[in-house]
Parts: C-alpha cells; structure tokens; sequence
C-alpha cells in the first residue's frame, strides 16, 4: 500500500486551491480526479465573475471567505499572469418597487465590509450605461471576471512547484478509516490503495456521493444534496454593456444577469431550474432547452429594453450543489472538518457553489488550517 500525507479528491478550482495551499505548508500533496484533466465539473460551468461580496449574510462563511478571497485573488492574478479585468458591475432596480431590496444588498454588502460602493440614480447608472432601465443601481467598483481554466493552472502550477501532483482518471471508489490514516481505493487503468494521513473531500456534485463510501465517517453528519442546473445564453451581436449587470436576485440565484469574457462576448444566465432529487450526478443532461430563452427575453427586457429580437443563442449550462429544496432559506457553505463529523485528517466540502471560485484561495487557506496546516 502506497503513503502520502494528504490526498485532495477533486481537481475543480477549489480542490486545486487546497492542494496548492497544503503543499506550499510542506505537506506531501496529491491530488486523485475521476475525470481526464482539471475543472471539468462546476469550475468550467460558471460564470467567471470575481465576486465582490455583495449577497450574503453577514458573518456567514460565504460572506468572509467571499471578501477575504476577492482581496487575495486579485494580487494573485496579476503575479501569476492570470487573465481577468476588474471591470465592475451595476445591480439594478428596474423599477420603484424594487429600490428597497436593492437598499438591503447595499447594506448587507457594507456589512460584510465590501468597499468601491457607490449608489446610484437611475439618471447616474444610464449615464454610465445608455442602454440600461434603472430606477436606480448599485456600483461595485471590485466586481470583476477571471479566465477560470488560467486560474486553476496557476493553482496547479503551484503545487507541481512546491513537489506535489495531480493523478488523472482515478476516481475513488471507497475508502476506510483506520488507526493509522485513511485508506482510498483508487480505481482507473492502474487501481490502487492509498494510505492518507489527511484527505480532503472536494468531490462538488459528488462530495456527498464520496462521503457515503467513507466507512467509518456517520451517516448523519452527511448533508442532503439538491441540483440547481442554471442555463446560459450568448448574445449573437454586440453588447451596449462595459460593466456586468445584475437585476435584483430572485429566490435561489441572482437572477438572469449580463456578464462578459474577457474578449467582451456577453452571456445571460444562469437561470434556476431544479432537477429532480435524488438524480445520480453522472446522470445529469447539460443540454440547454432553446424554449427557455423566451423567458430569458421577458427577464432581460425589464432592465434592457432594447434587447433586439432573436438575439439569444442557447451556450452552455451549470449545476449548482445545493444543501436545501426549493423554497428553503439558503444554506451556507460546509467545511467539515474533525470536530464536525469525528474522523481525524477528513476534510469534507459540502455545498460550495458561487462564490466558490472567488474564494478559492481564502476556503483553502480554511481547509489548511482545519488539518493543522498553514495555509498560503
């Protein structure tokens, strides 16, 4: 049986992140993916945005480690020669009614301590953007997009240079705890037993799929999970927009929103469909439905009015891991560590969905610490 220190399952963004964090503390770090190369999962199915801060709830984790991720991302881009823009975004009120949710986004950002802040008449935010229906908006100065798949070579980079490694098409297909670690069976072309002083379950869609095979991790301490598929559309022409723009969010996401790459190609999305409980991960149908961008149409059209006819493309579409049925007040992110679920070295991830990306660094610096390493 082969040893290592500590084994991350799950080369997503996040998983990368934890590696990179573990292997700069001088732990020897390897990441094990099922799949055939990196961010093939939620990391490729988002949409890129560096997120200021804005949403949650105060003192939550997705609040902190938002905040605390944006302002290390940023210093990290520019070093690493990440490709990205802070080109801020507008969150809009399209209409009166509206004015006072957006005042509760304004204060629960101020809050969670987010700065470059600036409210807006609806005369302000068209005189920065023409195009734009706005009773009145709200400017984040340090909202801006990533290239993603550059970030995760950098995280990946960074860990190969610190002396750890990524090992492609090995899903994990179940483990044990024992006296002396955990033990992984490693499937693929060569299967394999690892034993791991730690391990770090950064599985996204399959976190809790993985947790179930961990014999000797309680049942109970395994949160449900939900899927929440969001679907994107492209814009065919041009877009009138320089900053992204957001619409007050709607139950179970912000709502279908404007971004841009960093070529200025502009996407919608993503919207909130549910998918059935209990649907197996690998089972999940990313196709997008082109009759869904009507409803798109409807929801742009109320804070841009002059969107042109047919000038939707279906793109692509994500799956957010959710902790709650629809309906249900949204949970915060779950970094489970020993004192959460009693098995020493296991780190779980459950529910990290945007703004996972964002915080990437500031989670693994968290997931660090919570195995009694000192995170970069």
């Amino acid at each position: 049986m082969e040893r290592v220190d500590a084994v991350v399952v799950g080369a997503g963004a996040v998983g990368l992140a934890c590696a990179r964090a573990l292997a700069l503390a001088g732990r020897e770090t390897i990441i094990v993916e099922s799949t055939d190369g990196i961010g093939n999962g939620t990391s490729s199915r988002n949409s890129e945005v560096i997120h200021a801060g804005l949403y949650d709830a105060p003192g939550s984790l997705k609040a902190t480690l938002c905040v605390a991720g944006r302002r290390l991302l940023y210093p990290y881009c520019e070093t690493h020669g990440v490709g990205h823009r802070r080109c801020g975004k507008l969150v809009v009120a399209a209409s009166a009614a509206q004015i006072e949710a957006l005042r509760a986004i304004e204060a629960r950002a101020l809050a969670n301590g987010v700065e470059g802040l600036r409210w807006l008449g609806g005369a302000e935010a068209r005189a920065l953007e023409p195009a734009l229906n706005a009773e009145a908006a709200l400017l984040s100065t340090v909202t801006g997009i990533i290239d993603s798949h550059s970030l995760m070579l950098a995280y990946l980079g960074d860990l190969e240079r610190a002396g750890g490694a990524l090992v492609v098409r090995s899903p994990v297909e179940g483990a044990t705890v024992t006296s002396d670690g955990i033990v992984l069976r490693v499937g693929g072309d060569e299967p394999i037993e690892l034993l791991a002083g730690s391990v770090v379950n950064s599985g996204g869609l399959f976190a809790q799929s993985l947790a179930r095979r961990i014999d000797g991790l309680g049942a109970s301490t395994i949160p449900r999970e939900r899927f929440a598929k969001g679907n994107y559309y492209a814009l065919t022409g041009r877009s009138p927009f320089t900053r992204l723009i957001y619409p007050v969010p709607e139950p179970g996401g912000l709502g279908v929103h404007l971004t841009l790459d960093l070529a200025g190609q502009a996407r919608f999305g993503p919207d909130v469909e549910w998918l059935e409980p209990g649907l197996a991960p690998d089972a999940i149908d990313y196709a997008v439905d082109p009759a869904r961008g009507e409803r798109f149409e409807a929801a742009i059209r109320r804070w841009w009015p002059g969107l042109p006819e047919h000038a939707l493309a279906p793109a692509y579409s994500g799956v957010r891991p959710k902790l709650v049925n629809p309906g249900e007040p949204a949970r915060d992110f779950v970094l489970q560590g020993p004192d959460g679920h009693g098995v020493a070295g296991l780190v779980n991830l459950y529910g990290i969905e945007s703004p996972g990306l964002t915080a990437s660094l500031a989670i693994a610096a968290e997931v660090a610490r919570l195995l009694g390493a000192r995170g970069d």
